[in-house]
């Protein structure tokens, strides 16, 4: 009889993985995608956006075109998973599954923050971005901070590359020596997962470029009327425009199905991304990997791609009984645009022990064409 696979987020993972099921079950078994959006957005460049160098249509992708392929897009709202009854409930329709894909990522949560949503433009946001955008095209001096409020975040690069990238931007406008241009986050180093060598060269270049770094500051509030930004540790800072990372959480829906664990993430096998239920699996940024560093494995498309490729083999296999079983090893990499024409790259193995081992390539302009040839690739080999 034919199997019910049912993959909940349209994001990378989740998009993956229905394009791999689909590709290597036959007709009989069913591939159900479940996402609340109607439109796929590549968050890679959305920085781009915030520089004019993309438009949104660019860059967008409507999921209904996965129906080409065979796979059943069911545009609506996840409502409730059971992995006891096997059963997900959407608001249009409700499913029994063989085997389920979580993969709803991280939400946003600008709220947390008290005045995030008045201050601070949303650079995980596409109208956020866009409006960014409209916003740096006025700017012509004062404060401009890059605020990281909370860990974790998605992409850890990506706060770095906005800050970098402004200031290219100001530069160009020969703007850049009339704008204090800071970043303040709770981590010690940038991308501490990475290991301090790769820390510590992102600190460099920022420093090179006359862009401060302010670590271990967590914020707590942003007055809007007095233009401040107040600290977990009582310290304060000014601003003019605010360019900004709101906190990041695990959708209630998986909350309530009680699939997270302390981290308020969902937990899984780290190479199978197996969770504690039966045929259930968790991917990309939803979920909760501990390295053997004790630090977690960060939230990264590039992860949710590979555990994507794992957990759609494996299903296959089992379902044929056929072929061995895979797993996820922990290798990945990352873009790191530092404007002008350039990216850095970092790739390495974060399973590694004691310490991922972690390399970053120096900014050049092979890895900024590396990311467009990627973008490219990407938006036309999953739609």
């Amino acid at each position: 009889m034919g199997k019910n696979i049912v993959v909940l987020g349209g994001g990378v993972g989740g998009l993956v993985a229905a394009n791999r099921l689909r590709k290597k079950l036959g007709r009989e078994h069913k591939v159900f995608l479940v996402d609340r959006r109607i439109k796929y957005e590549f968050t890679p460049s959305f920085l781009w956006l915030m520089m004019g160098w993309r438009r949104a249509d660019q860059i967008v992708r409507d999921l209904t075109r996965l129906g080409r392929k065979g796979i059943e897009y069911i545009n609506a709202e996840v409502t409730k998973i059971d992995p006891t009854n096997r059963t997900v409930k959407t608001t249009v329709k409700d499913f029994n599954y063989d085997y389920l894909i979580v993969s709803l990522g991280a939400e946003l949560a600008p709220e947390a923050v008290p005045g995030f949503s008045e201050s601070a433009y949303n650079i995980y946001d596409r109208v956020g971005v866009e409006m960014l955008r409209d916003a740096l095209q006025v700017f012509s001096f004062g404060t401009l901070p890059v605020l990281i409020t909370s860990l974790p975040f998605k992409c850890p690069a990506a706060p770095y590359e906005a800050a970098l990238l402004a200031d290219h931007y100001l530069r160009k406008k020969r703007l850049r020596d009339k704008v204090d241009l800071q970043v303040y986050t709770p981590e010690g180093l940038p991308m501490p997962v990475a290991g301090p060598v790769v820390g510590n060269a992102v600190k460099q270049i920022l420093e090179q470029r006359n862009i401060g770094f302010n670590p271990t500051m967590k914020v707590v509030s942003i007055d809007q009327k007095k233009k401040e930004v107040t600290f977990e540790k009582g310290e304060k800072t000014n601003f003019d425009l605010i360019i900004g990372v709101p906190p990041h959480r695990s959708p209630n829906v998986v909350k309530e199905a009680e699939l997270t664990d302390q981290t308020g993430w969902v937990p899984v096998d780290k190479g199978k991304l197996t969770t504690r239920f039966d045929d259930l699996y968790a991917i990309g940024d939803v979920s909760s990997i501990k390295l053997p560093s004790g630090k977690m494995l960060p939230k990264a498309g590039v992860f949710a791609h590979f555990e994507a490729e794992v957990v759609a083999h494996n299903i296959v296999a089992d379902i044929y009984g056929i072929g061995t079983q895979r797993e996820f090893e922990g290798n990945g990499y990352c873009f790191l645009e530092t404007g002008f024409g350039k990216a850095g790259m970092a790739t390495g193995n974060f399973y590694a022990d004691p310490e991922p081992q972690v390399k970053l390539r120096r900014a050049h302009w092979m890895w900024h064409w590396g990311k467009i040839l990627f973008e490219k690739y990407w938006l036309w080999r999953w739609f």
